[in-house]
């Protein structure tokens, strides 16, 4: 393995953990099911910026990330209104 790919190994191992973390704090904040936690993650702009490395997002913590995804969806909710 090149230190490239493990690098790459690394960053999506971060991204899984976060996402793990990230869908349990939906459920309990939100009071969601499992599967409509995970659509909210993996259907917001947060997760993109997330996958992207180059935002740094990835390196953040899971509270961090969990608020950024809320001040995502709260501004959703307002331009809906």
């Amino acid at each position: 393995m090149t230190v490239e790919e493990k690098h790459k190994n690394d960053v999506q191992f971060l991204i899984e953990c976060l996402s793990q973390d990230l869908v349990v704090m939906i459920m309990e904040d939100l009071g969601v099911e499992l599967r409509q936690a995970f659509d909210i993650l993996y259907n917001s702009h947060t997760y993109r910026k997330l996958e992207n490395e180059s935002t740094g997002l990835c390196y953040q913590s899971s509270v961090y990330v969990f608020d950024y995804l809320m001040n995502e969806l709260k501004s959703q909710q307002r331009g809906i209104m």
